[in-house]
């Protein structure tokens, strides 16, 4: 009887160890929670699929991204004449997060539809056509299996300031200021580095373009363009400017008005910033009805401009020039239009386009930034080929978008050179950037980040028992093991000391 006690307990002992100890370090399931926002640019949509902790650090969220879908077709401004057609659009993408998001959390991950400079435009054009235009869209998301949270026009100021959080946020920029226990003044010494160390961002689309960061000296004028904002525990004052029409495409657009306002009554048009050899054909009316091109308009005895290359890029230069108005600054400095512009301050992250035309054009390398007159002279010899030979060297670009990269290098340079007056001496402050880490630079990933403020926090997923019971349990069930094999040998293995006491 005894000796079947001494196992049975044996047994339990063992079994109690082991149990105890995987239950307590198995794996614990992971809580994450996701997030949908699509960018609804002027040329395009892209969907992207962020991810983050549900126990949230400091009330916002870790956000990273997992995955990217770019919508197949125009923006969904590009709908105007057929807007029942733009929300079906996003039908692939959508399908593509299903796939990502563990069907359990569909029903509560939030989507948002954020519109930018495309949708401002038709907003101003054709009011109704661009309501018409979200309503399809808003149809098409709410029919999806995620919570619709939204889909709306977000002003350039908004579009700005997201895409400073993200690329301060991918930079780790944010994290820097969290210095938990230290003393008031040692605190207080890294909170000031880490502001004065952000980096601003420089934002270029095709309507529109944003240049935003944290200035040295807080400024009275124009408060208009100031937000604030509060993440990860600190406050941050940032300043934001956006110039509808001042992206890369409306900008050829209006250079191409001003061309075809200061010419003679020709047809043809000789144009510097395309190759030479290149021809285009453009409606004279689809030019002249664009928001962005001035009133002062003429009659034309032609309805087409036939435009033909000419590959001079001091001469693009000078005509880009003329789209900057420096004549008037109400306030102690100035970009351009009139608008306020602090100092420029500290490094500058440049995406979106930005970094699409400067890397085709192979100046982007991080590990020694090209200075400022080898930008300028690569854009030159780049404008000066003719464009059989830049079509034979670039197949696989569509013929659009190979034949403006001209244009778009001279005018980066001169919306950074004359617009914000970055110079030889600070151009190396730049840097050019299409991705950080795994995710993509954009106004997206900050929209994301700023919303999951408002997204409750949740209790983080903890092993069964905390690490002093679990020890404290661990160490009795060891002793009564011990315990049971101990009396157990002196049973059957009696020392000879207690046997001579027996006798």
């Amino acid at each position: 009887k005894i000796l079947l006690i001494l196992g049975f307990l044996s047994i339990l002992a063992v079994i109690a160890l082991i149990a105890v100890a995987v239950t307590q370090n198995k794996p614990l399931p992971k809580n994450i929670k996701y997030g949908i926002v699509l960018d609804a640019g002027s040329s395009h949509t892209n969907l992207y699929v962020y991810e983050w902790p549900a126990e949230k650090e400091n009330d916002t969220g870790v956000v990273q991204q997992v995955e990217v879908c770019k919508v197949e077709g125009p923006g969904i401004s590009g709908y105007s004449h057929s807007t029942e057609k733009a929300g079906p659009s996003l039908a692939q993408c959508l399908g593509q997060a299903e796939e990502v998001i563990p069907s359990k959390q569909h029903q509560e991950t939030p989507i948002y539809l954020g519109a930018t400079a495309g949708m401002r435009l038709l907003s101003l054009e054709d009011k109704s056509a661009a309501d018409r235009v979200l309503s399809s869209v808003e149809k098409t998301l709410r029919s999806a299996p995620f919570n619709f949270q939204g889909a709306r026009i977000i002003s350039g100021q908004e579009e700005g300031a997201y895409g400073w959080i993200t690329i301060n946020y991918l930079l780790g920029n944010f994290k820097q200021v969290l210095y938990q226990g230290q003393s008031g003044w040692t605190k207080l010494l890294h909170s000031l580095k880490s502001i004065s160390e952000t980096s601003g961002a420089l934002d270029l689309g095709g309507a529109s373009t944003q240049i935003t960061f944290v200035p040295n000296e807080i400024s009275s004028e124009s408060p208009e363009n100031l937000l604030y904002f509060r993440l990860y525990g600190k406050d941050y004052l940032v300043y934001t400017h956006s110039f509808l029409c001042y992206g890369k495409d409306q900008a050829l657009q209006q250079k191409l008005a001003r061309d075809l306002q200061a010419s003679t009554s020709n047809s043809s048009l000789l144009d510097p910033c395309f190759h030479q050899g290149y021809q285009r054909t453009i409606n004279i009316s689809d030019l002249l009805k664009n928001p962005c091109i001035s009133a002062k308009e003429k009659q034309f005895p032609f309805s087409q401009l036939y435009i033909q290359g000419e590959g001079d890029y001091q001469k693009c230069r000078r005509n880009i020039q003329k789209l900057f108005n420096k004549t008037n600054c109400p306030y102690s400095s100035c970009s351009f239009n009139g608008i306020y512009l602090p100092p420029l301050q500290g490094d500058f992250g440049a995406f979106s386009a930005f970094y699409f035309v400067m890397n085709f054009l192979n100046l982007t390398s991080e590990q020694s930034p090209v200075a400022l007159d080898k930008v300028a002279s690569t854009i030159e010899s780049f404008c000066a080929r003719p464009w059989h030979e830049v079509k034979t060297a670039y197949r696989q670009i569509k013929e659009k978008y190979l034949s403006e990269y001209c244009f778009s290098g001279a005018y980066i340079l001169s919306l950074l050179e004359n617009g914000y007056e970055f110079t030889e001496k600070n151009w190396q402050r730049i840097h050019f950037l299409g991705k950080i880490g795994s995710s993509d630079a954009g106004w997206t990933l900050g929209y994301m980040l700023n919303l999951t403020n408002m997204i409750p926090a949740e209790e983080p997923v903890m092993p069964p028992l905390s690490y002093g019971s679990y020890v404290g349990l661990m160490v009795l069930c060891s002793l009564v093991l011990v315990s049971v094999l101990l009396f157990a040998w002196l049973l059957f293995h009696k020392p000879k000391c207690l046997q001579k006491g027996i006798v």
